[in-house]
């Protein structure tokens, strides 16, 4: 099917005998043929995050023969990971994932040039390392890096594919301001702005079915390869849903928003975001304690309620001797209120702190000026305090 798109990229010069011998597959497809592969063999794409999304995405650029994968990752290996990060193995824990990646690339296709920008993507380096590359595949999975995405891709006037993924449901999009056909959009047409810090729980507070990356890393992969080759047609205008539990996709037009403001420059996007409000940081400020703190007070035997905001499926998980279960909505919602004890202090915990600090706020608004939370929360707590806990 000719694309709706022209090529992103220029052919490559000749493909060799080995190169025939490993792509025949693509090779037969006619609307692929020599010509697509050796764009394929030509382009430079860059995979912002080796992990859900990113692991997958990589193998399977690497595995179609785009000649050059740059990643962008500045984080190791965690056994947590291995559950749908599937580009690293057990042997690769606390490893760079840029480097795992980088060797099980070269194991699926050692054809492939692989660049690593083992690095923070902020606003300081974006556009220095996006400049060279002709597609970005986003995988991340934070409001503040995805707006930084989308704004350096614009500046430079590049198309990228965007992918998302929570529990059982992913989505993805392709965007591209100065599209040709003149259909340009990028992710701000989509969300105008992020969600309320805390409102939109990650992955790693509300979790993801593993294979869900496979589902939507492999989409990804496809609408690249259609943009570099210049085939079918892209999600440029368009937003898929994937619902693994209906086993259904649906598809949803986007529109240009016009009340999107131009992007003239980078900005900071942690502040933009706001990943923890206002109102939490400076509930937090004075009233945060360590973990070794709060084993303090049960040493000293200090009376005091031990208040963990987390949801009931993780407070399964792992929890801190001696604590009750009161999920931070139902504090944040004033239903809760009455269960808290009035007669004494009250410590609150969640998985990282930053729930808990959400709830902090709530609490001291609510005339509970004694309230502290734990900085750290439960994985502080098994990291510092008692080892021998589970983390997740």
């Amino acid at each position: 099917m000719p694309g709706t798109l022209p090529p992103l990229v220029e052919q490559a010069q000749e493909l060799t005998k080995e190169e025939v011998a490993r792509y025949s597959r693509h090779l037969i497809i006619p609307d692929v043929g020599v010509d697509g592969q050796k764009r394929l063999k030509n382009a430079k794409v860059l995979v912002v995050g080796a992990g859900g999304l990113g692991s997958p995405a990589l193998l399977y650029l690497a595995a179609a023969g785009v000649g050059t994968l740059g990643i962008v990752d500045f984080d190791v290996v965690d056994e947590s990971n291995l559950q749908r990060q599937v580009i690293h193995g057990v042997s690769d824990v606390g490893k760079p994932k840029a480097v795992s990646a980088k060797e099980s690339i070269a194991e699926i296709n050692p054809l492939v040039t692989v660049i690593l920008h083992e690095e923070h993507l902020n606003s300081t380096n974006a556009l220095e390392i996006f400049a060279d590359y002709d597609l970005i595949l986003d995988g991340t999975d934070n409001f503040a890096t995805r707006y930084l995405v989308n704004d350096a891709a614009v500046l430079l006037g590049k198309p990228y594919v965007w992918g998302s993924i929570y529990r059982f449901e992913g989505q993805v999009s392709v965007f591209w301001e100065d599209a040709p056909n003149g259909q340009g959009l990028n992710y701000r047409d989509l969300y105008p702005e992020p969600p309320p810090p805390g409102m939109v729980p990650s992955c790693a507070e509300g979790g993801v079915l593993g294979v869900l990356c496979a589902s939507i890393g492999s989409v990804m992969v496809t609408e690249a390869i259609k943009l570099l080759t210049g085939i079918g047609e892209p999600l440029l205008g368009r937003l898929m849903v994937y619902d693994a539990l209906e086993m259904s996709y649906r598809t949803i037009k986007i529109r240009k928003d016009p009340e999107t403001k131009p992007i003239e420059g980078l900005i900071d996007y942690e502040a933009f975001c706001g990943v923890v409000s206002d109102d939490a940081q400076s509930a937090a400020a004075g009233s945060t304690i360590t973990p070794r703190e709060l084993k303090e007070k049960f040493d000293r035997g200090e009376d005091f309620a031990l208040i963990d905001v987390r949801e009931p499926h993780e407070y399964e998980i792992v929890k801190i001797e001696g604590s009750v279960l009161i999920p931070k909505d139902r504090i944040l919602s004033g239903d809760a209120l009455a269960e808290l004890p009035q007669d004494k202090p009250i410590v609150l915990h969640c998985k990282s702190g930053v729930r808990s600090a959400e709830a902090l706020a709530a609490l001291h608004k609510a005339g509970f000026a004694d309230a502290v939370h734990v900085g750290g929360g439960v994985l502080g707590w098994a990291s510092d305090v008692d080892p021998s806990l589970p983390t997740y």
